[in-house]
């Protein structure tokens, strides 16, 4: 399963970045979806953020890739201010 939460200063960019997003999973919350197992749909999303995304970010915008379980080597991804948070997250089972 891979969490893609993700914040955005411009509410039209929100808005398109969600729209996309449900193309591949479902809302878990506002800003934060939950995408099944899939090596295109993740090859999918971040070329869609390298590409589209990431030449607009503002100060504050932020996108944060989750990748649970064994299905990556990576397990967690960062754009924008996000990438200036701290490595280190621990999970509760």
């Amino acid at each position: 399963m891979i969490i893609v939460s993700y914040d955005f200063s411009s509410n039209r960019r929100r808005s398109k970045f969600s729209k996309f997003l449900e193309k591949y999973g479902r809302r878990i919350q506002y800003s934060v979806f939950e995408i099944k197992n899939s090596e295109r749909a993740l090859q999918n999303i971040e070329k869609e953020i390298e590409l589209i995304y990431k030449p607009y970010f503002k100060e504050d915008d932020s996108i944060v890739i989750f990748y649970i379980g064994d299905c990556c080597k990576k397990k967690i991804k960062r754009y924008g201010n996000a990438v200036h948070e701290e490595e280190e997250l621990i999970f509760f089972k």
